[in-house]
């Protein structure tokens, strides 16, 4: 099988998305925890934590943890967004430095300017691209980042993209105010595989998917690889994951 086929499927019980290339399995994304990264949440400051520069700061979803804090007082109310997976014992780690991901941008309150992917070297897209971006954020309110994906988009599509990206940043930040929520849940793998596979691919969204096009017998057989690693080895074992990539 030549070419490139995006599968959006589920793998036991959770949403997942496949990358193939050329028959043979390229990216896989598996959801598996209730707080994902990218998540936004309406936070409080609850309590510091001695010696690390950090606070813990209540959720509706639980406490996280947000490093290097200035200033912040317990019980105020803060935006903050979900970078990882919480390690065993600790805390969801949060930072105040929102972005909000779109298949042809990224908005970056609190860092202006209108910046175009170095991957996009040819001036005239690039001047085209900068004129798309001044037309649709005139105020300039926000920063703006447009990916490398835009350099095969239609106009129309990346202007409409940049518009809803910036209307959602504009809601959540309006909204920083009162009790503890979760404002955004963040990209799921399907979400998160329109925005990053980006290049041409055939797409098969048909529940059963996985099974159909091998990629289950694919999962299966990378489980229990071992490869050494610092003198011992090292298995890839089916465990449960949060996100997992296959490479």
């Amino acid at each position: 099988m030549k070419g490139r086929m995006i599968v959006l499927d589920s793998y036991e019980g959770r949403e997942a998305a496949a990358l193939i290339v050329d028959g043979r399995l390229e990216d896989l994304l598996i959801d598996g925890t209730a707080v994902r990264p990218g998540a936004i949440y309406r936070a409080k400051a609850d309590r510091p934590m001695k010696g690390q520069g950090g606070m813990f700061l209540s959720t509706p979803d639980g406490a996280v943890f947000l490093r290097q804090v200035k200033g912040l007082k317990p019980g105020e109310p803060l935006l903050v967004q979900v970078t990882g997976h919480a390690e065993s014992g600790k805390a969801v780690p949060v930072t105040q430095k929102l972005l909000f991901k779109s298949r042809y941008a990224i908005a970056t309150p609190g860092a202006p300017g209108l910046n175009i992917s170095r991957q996009i070297r040819d001036e005239d897209t690039r001047d085209a691209l900068l004129e798309l971006a001044h037309e649709a954020m005139p105020d300039r309110d926000m920063g703006l980042i447009l990916r490398s994906s835009c350099a095969e988009a239609d106009a129309e599509d990346i202007a409409e993209d940049i518009l809803a990206v910036l209307d959602l940043a504009r809601s959540v930040l309006a909204d920083a105010t009162g009790e503890p929520e979760k404002l955004t849940e963040g990209d799921g793998p399907h979400v998160l595989a329109w925005r990053e596979w980006v290049e041409p691919a055939d797409v098969e969204t048909e529940p059963g998917g996985f099974e159909r096009l091998g990629v289950l017998d694919q999962i299966d057989a990378l489980a229990g690889i071992r490869w050494p690693c610092a003198g011992r080895d090292i298995c890839m074992s089916k465990q449960p994951v949060h996100w997992l990539r296959w490479m």
